[in-house]
């Protein structure tokens, strides 16, 4: 997560404040969409699916240094049986 400043992108100010810096692990393309894993560090991953087109004007590959930019309204909290 960053510091709870906004995050700078391309001269651009997010007002999301969870920005996971990591490397891209793996990319699942499907017809449409794609799934892309991104290493965190520490045996911590954050899972993505988003556009093939989104994957290309991202010049995403494998091991390439991403971020995870989560903007959300609810967490849901679980706990097991």
């Amino acid at each position: 997560m960053n510091d709870g400043l906004t995050f700078k992108l391309y001269n651009m100010k997010l007002s999301a404040r969870n920005n996971l810096k990591g490397v891209v692990k793996s990319i699942e393309e499907g017809l449409i969409t794609s799934k892309v894993v991104i290493d965190l560090g520490g045996g911590n991953e954050i899972v993505s699916i988003i556009s093939k087109d989104a994957i290309n004007d991202l010049q995403l590959e494998v091991g390439k240094e991403a971020h995870a930019i989560v903007k959300s309204t609810e967490v849901i909290i679980a706990v097991p049986d």
